[in-house]
């Protein structure tokens, strides 16, 4: 352990520390995003369980970084899974009562949050991973959990502050949503697949499919969402 203090990379754990706070303020987003419906005594419960749902899926895909690059389709099955919760988070949910219910049981926000941050976390584990292979082989695992432990206070703080922002502006959660948008659409042109049959894809063309994916999930979310909407206008003005 004093053998690796006295190596200590700074520059790996200030790439690292650089990595959770930008990367990890995508995962803070998701999980404000779904727990926004929660009562305010459970908010804290759905940030903590997500917040340990995003870490674990760190964990688990730390063990397979490098392997996942060479998976074909991965990051298309991905962006598309992006794609959809994008859009969920903009259309009203309804229960068996007619009542808009989108994530309102701790349980439903953290499976949200679980499928957001298995998709959003191999971006950020992958970064990690290549941040640590600059330093020496023996001590790469202390950098990489490293990296996990600093994550943990940043998004359980950056998810407090979005849900805040979320009570006083309601538009957040579109720009929220847009973010997975931008999120999926870089995922989907940049897959081993896609790479392999047209060769590296320019930067013009990963921003342009970016730039698609916030059009397509704002878009389509809603018209969704003022498609449902409409008939319930429809019944309130005939009631009155």
């Amino acid at each position: 352990m004093v053998e690796f203090f006295q190596m200590l990379h700074w520059g790996a754990l200030f790439q690292i520390i650089l990595i959770d706070i930008l990367l990890g303020g995508d995962n803070a987003v998701i999980i404000a995003l779904a727990c926004r419906n929660l009562p305010a005594k459970q908010r804290m419960k759905g940030i903590l369980w997500g917040t340990v749902g995003a870490i674990a899926m760190r964990v688990v895909l730390i063990a397979f970084a490098l392997a996942l690059l060479d998976i074909p389709f991965l990051k298309i099955v991905g962006g598309a899974l992006l794609l959809w919760i994008g859009i969920k988070l903009l259309v009203p949910q309804e229960d068996a009562h007619g009542n808009v219910t989108s994530g309102t049981t701790v349980w439903a926000a953290v499976k949200t949050i679980l499928i957001a941050d298995l998709v959003m976390s191999l971006d950020n584990v992958i970064a990690i991973a290549g941040a640590a292979q600059n330093t020496h082989a023996d001590h790469q695992i202390y950098y990489v959990i490293f990296g996990l432990v600093v994550s943990v206070p940043i998004i359980i703080w950056g998810s407090t502050l979005v849900l805040k922002l979320i009570d006083r502006f309601p538009l957040v959660v579109t720009f929220g949503a847009g973010l997975l948008g931008w999120i999926a659409g870089g995922m989907l042109v940049t897959d081993v697949f896609i790479i392999n049959q047209v060769g590296e894809i320019s930067t013009m063309v990963k921003i342009a499919a970016e730039v698609i994916g916030v059009i397509f999930v704002i878009g389509l979310g809603k018209w969704i969402a003022s498609r449902r909407a409409a008939p319930k206008q429809s019944e309130l003005n005939e009631s009155v």
